[in-house]
């Protein structure tokens, strides 16, 4: 079991859907996304395996998003990536998946151990 970390600007940014327009709405509905998996049902996730958490950290407009049942959401302070970091490193011995396309956040989440996915993983296009 393993906690998955989502990077919420990068995934939602991922689909050119005008999530720019409301970037706390297209958050509260990676969020929903996210919830329909909820580990505590016995959440596996294709591609992932078993998850125990899900954190999805949001930063800027989209802080103030609450968490739900099923999805801790973790307003970073400053920036969303070094908050990511911070996350993988402390989920390190518990194991722990980021979700995000960007390159340079990956290296450093694979520095503390973490193993990454794209954002298709969790919010297929189309």
């Amino acid at each position: 079991m393993s906690v998955l970390i989502v990077d919420g600007a990068n995934v939602v940014g991922s689909v050119p859907d005008g999530w720019w327009r409301d970037r706390r709405g297209a958050a509260e509905r990676l969020r929903d996304r996210l919830a329909e998996r909820d580990p505590a049902g016995g959440g596996e996730i294709e591609g992932i395996g078993p998850v125990e958490e899900i954190v999805l950290v949001v930063e800027g407009a989209a802080r103030g998003v609450e968490s739900v049942p099923g999805v801790r959401v973790d307003p970073a302070p400053g920036s969303g990536d070094d908050r990511i970091v911070e996350l993988a490193a402390a989920y390190a011995e518990r194991g722990c998946v980021v979700v995000t396309a960007d390159r340079e956040l990956r290296e450093r989440v694979r520095a503390q151990g973490a193993r990454c996915v794209g954002p298709r993983t969790v919010r297929p296009v189309g």
